[in-house]
């Protein structure tokens, strides 16, 4: 493995074990006094290993619990906790179930108690009870148009919220006996409260009129009914819940320039911020790459360039391809940087689940697009095809972590030596 690839393999690792929400979920405990009986729910792809913090540091004081997860990203038994997967980033028939177990806990609350709610990216697919009249196959034909369309988290939220008898801040209306204390790790660009998981427990910025918008902005296939429900306002005022962020994409971005530092390169965080188009983002980054490499930049080398965020993929609906945005972009920073040396560039999902994979994102250099060739595969072609998967899997360009235990968006990376 040369130098560049195996200090990129080793800024993953970095960025991943230093992004684990164990410890911040301590340290907001501890800042916390809980004067009654102590209950638990956690939701997202995080949920388990929040809970498992909470868990180990509240010990007898948790009286009961509940965690609603992704499938296989739960890691065993908790004491006291019922543990649930469920579908993502397709709500299902799990979802509904496991969600309504939280509200009958929820709702059997009284005002000695105190609820500990631990949220995480994926809480808006994996904690979800339709509105009367809405089904499941509603939501999963809404949620699938949005994401087809290229709609970005903020906006697909906004509709999902309106059709939910949990999201906007509704699931604090059904706790409304209890207090709610939210320990949430950001997976929103600008850590909006009311987008994260959809906002169960914090009143709702957005508006009735912010959801037309993006109806009427992607052209939704939405009943008469699904309509009506866009134009009932959410909770804008929430007074028995409290909440504490403690982890986002800036954490991120900062955990892999202390990692590239340490290996000798000069980092430079370019934004916590991106949300374009995956494929975008990948020539953006790699036209960077390619100047520092010429010399044409006033950022010299030894460097790693750093964005974090969450890009978007417009699928293309007449190809069935697979893949995810971080595998997107990789595949399109490799095109970018075809024939250049000592260059590596990565995007990982912090979760380890890039999309609907096993993947987490992508790692390319100069080398890859004459590997696909030699393949007799054309990059272009894959990325039209949205089959970024099958592609950097083809020249072991893949990067696999398994569910991490964390979420907090994505982290692309140029390393030049």
């Amino acid at each position: 493995m040369c130098t560049v690839l195996a200090d990129a393999h080793n800024i993953i690792k970095n960025i991943i074990a230093e992004n684990m929400p164990t410890e911040a979920v301590i340290n907001a405990l501890q800042a916390r006094t809980f004067a009654g009986r102590v209950y638990l729910i956690a939701v997202g792809k995080a949920a388990w290993t929040m809970a498992k913090a909470a868990s180990d540091y509240l010990g007898d004081k948790l009286a009961q619990g509940i965690v609603v997860t992704k499938y296989e990203h739960s890691r065993g038994a908790l004491p006291r906790i019922e543990i649930y997967e469920a579908g993502h980033p397709i709500s299902d028939e799990n979802t509904i179930w496991a969600t309504e177990k939280c509200i009958e806990l929820a709702t059997s609350l009284t005002s000695t108690d105190e609820l500990l709610f631990l949220v995480s990216g994926g809480g808006s697919a994996l904690f979800e009870k339709p509105m009367n009249g809405i089904s499941l196959e509603d939501v999963r034909n809404i949620s699938s148009q949005l994401l087809e369309c290229g709609a970005d988290i903020i906006e697909i939220n906004m509709i999902r919220k309106r059709l939910s008898a949990v999201k906007g801040g509704r699931f604090a209306m059904l706790a409304a006996s209890s207090r709610i204390f939210s320990i949430v790790l950001s997976d929103v660009l600008g850590d909006r409260l009311d987008t994260i998981a959809s906002g169960p427990a914090v009143p709702d910025g957005s508006t009735t009129k912010d959801a037309i918008r993006i109806m009427e902005k992607y052209d939704l296939k939405l009943t008469e009914l699904q309509r009506k429900y866009l134009m009932i306002e959410t909770p804008k005022e929430i007074t028995n819940a409290e909440t504490v962020i403690t982890g986002s994409v800036r954490t991120l971005c900062n955990s892999a320039k202390k990692a590239a530092e340490l290996l000798g390169y000069t980092p430079f965080v370019l934004t916590t911020t991106m949300n374009c188009e995956a494929r975008e983002a990948g020539r953006l980054l790699s036209a960077i790459a390619t100047d520092i490499l010429s010399g044409n930049s006033s950022i010299k080398r030894p460097c790693a360039i750093i964005a974090g965020g969450e890009t978007v993929v417009t699928l293309n609906k007449n190809v069935q391809g697979k893949g995810g945005r971080n595998q997107e972009l990789a595949l399109a920073a490799a095109c970018g940087i075809a024939g250049l040396k000592d260059v590596v560039f990565f995007s990982l999902g912090s979760d380890g689940t890039d999309g609907p994979t096993d993947a987490a994102g992508g790692i390319v250099d100069g080398t890859s697009l004459d590997k696909l060739k030699a393949q007799e595969l054309d990059a272009y072609k894959i990325l039209a095809n949205n089959d970024s998967y099958h592609g950097l899997k083809a020249i072991n360009a893949l990067l696999f972590t398994g569910p991490t235990g964390t979420n907090v968006n994505d982290v692309s990376v140029i390393l030049c030596k």
